[in-house]
């Protein structure tokens, strides 16, 4: 990790590991230093470092191979959804034609409302959380915008009464 913040969110590294190549082993202080981070990416490394009980350089090392392996993709802020003006949730799942996924993802990553897209097995293709300001809003996006992207099949919208923070 290079530059003189000892903050670790303030590296905003984003690393991606390499295709064919298997993330390394974590030792118990590797996976403690991943709890730590999930609970609070701002940890400075010398704090990370005092709560996971190494030394200061060992922790610099640690962080950057986690990094350099794709283990810790990146260092992001949470945010509290309702509190930015998008009180309405919704996973949306999607019904889609075959091999339209790489089509289909270039156009979700258009669309600022879609937080998150998975691939899934089962009854439907891919699942979407959705972000809106208000019913009205999720109703463009789910109407206007998911659905005339060409490959869509069918869409299926299931409110989000409460968002449970399990970190």
């Amino acid at each position: 990790m290079s530059g003189s913040s000892n903050d670790v969110s303030s590296q905003g590294a984003t690393a991606t590991p390499r295709p064919g190549r298997l993330a390394p082993a974590l030792d118990e202080i590797d996976q403690r230093i991943v709890r730590e981070l999930t609970t609070d990416g701002r940890l400075s490394v010398r704090v990370l470092a005092e709560r996971v009980n190494i030394s200061r350089a060992n922790a610099y090392s640690r962080l950057a191979r986690l990094v350099e392996t794709g283990v810790l993709t990146r260092f992001t802020a949470r945010v509290d959804p309702a509190k930015v003006g998008l009180s309405t949730s919704a996973y949306v799942t999607l019904n889609v034609r075959q091999n339209s996924w790489r089509h289909l993802t270039e156009h979700l990553r258009r669309i600022p409302e879609v937080e998150h897209m998975a691939l899934v097995g089962g009854e439907f293709d891919v699942m979407l959380l959705v972000r809106a300001t208000d019913n009205e809003h999720l109703r463009h996006v789910v109407l206007d915008r998911l659905q005339d992207i060409p490959g869509v099949l069918g869409t299926h919208t299931t409110l989000i009464f409460e968002d449970i923070d399990n970190h």
